[in-house]
């Protein structure tokens, strides 16, 4: 479901990567700046990346979203 611009998609985001049964994603780091959500943090693959991606996107409704997660 995406998120209302009255509700923190920052917090949304963040929870939504803890409950990911993927491990790597649940270190990861959320930051709201005003319409934009960086994720950041490391994962074990690329494909990790591409989820954790997907998984903020699924809930930043027409926030933007930068990935600067690191792969290693």
């Amino acid at each position: 479901m995406p998120a209302t611009l009255t509700t923190d998609v920052g917090d949304q985001a963040r929870s939504a990567l803890q409950e990911s049964p993927i491990y790597d994603l649940r270190h990861l780091q959320v930051e709201r700046q005003n319409e934009t959500l960086l994720i950041s943090g490391r994962v074990s693959t690329f494909y990790h990346k591409q989820l954790a991606q997907e998984v903020v996107r699924a809930v930043s409704g027409r926030t933007r979203v930068i990935n600067s997660v690191e792969v290693g």
